[in-house]
């Protein structure tokens, strides 16, 4: 699907399940990595995931649509179009759009470093994906010193 046909779908969608136009843009943004799509408030444009479509296909592009769409006709509406305002709530069952995307297989890369520290006082010991400053953190236990154990690498 090109730009054309999403901006065409998108129009078409408003209309048959909203009654209104879309008189703004709809784009693929293939930098979207956790969302299926995104409206965007100053500019009233909806982002779309292309990446959702790749891999789920048609209906579930259908439902992210439907999704922003909501946000986009309740703002410009002056109702609640944040999730969590009924408005939003309302509508979104209404047309039966998706209340979630689903996760894109692979597309989460695990931690391929694991640093171990320790308790200088109890010995706890403690796993971090990420290096911590030693200075500024304590045992949780026995509030002790904590220093770098070692370092291993996954393969």
């Amino acid at each position: 699907m090109n730009a054309v046909q999403l901006q065409e779908l998108v129009e078409q969608i408003s209309i048959d399940f909203f009654g209104w136009p879309f008189k703004h843009k709809a784009l693929f943004n293939p930098r979207l990595r956790t969302t299926g799509g995104r409206y965007l408030l100053g500019s009233h444009n909806i982002e779309i995931n292309p990446k959702q479509f790749e891999h789920f296909g048609i209906d579930a592009l259908i439902g992210i649509i439907k999704h922003e769409l909501c946000h986009y006709h309740l703002h410009l509406q002056k109702k609640g179009y944040r999730h969590i305002d009924k408005d939003f709530q309302d509508l979104l069952l209404k047309v039966e759009g998706s209340k979630y995307c689903s996760a894109i297989p692979g597309l989460r890369r695990a931690s391929k470093v694991l640093h171990i520290y320790k308790c200088m006082s109890c010995g706890t010991a403690f796993n971090r994906k990420r290096k911590i400053d030693t200075a500024k953190y304590v045992c949780g236990k026995c509030k002790g010193r904590i220093r770098m154990h070692e370092t291993l690498k996954k393969s």
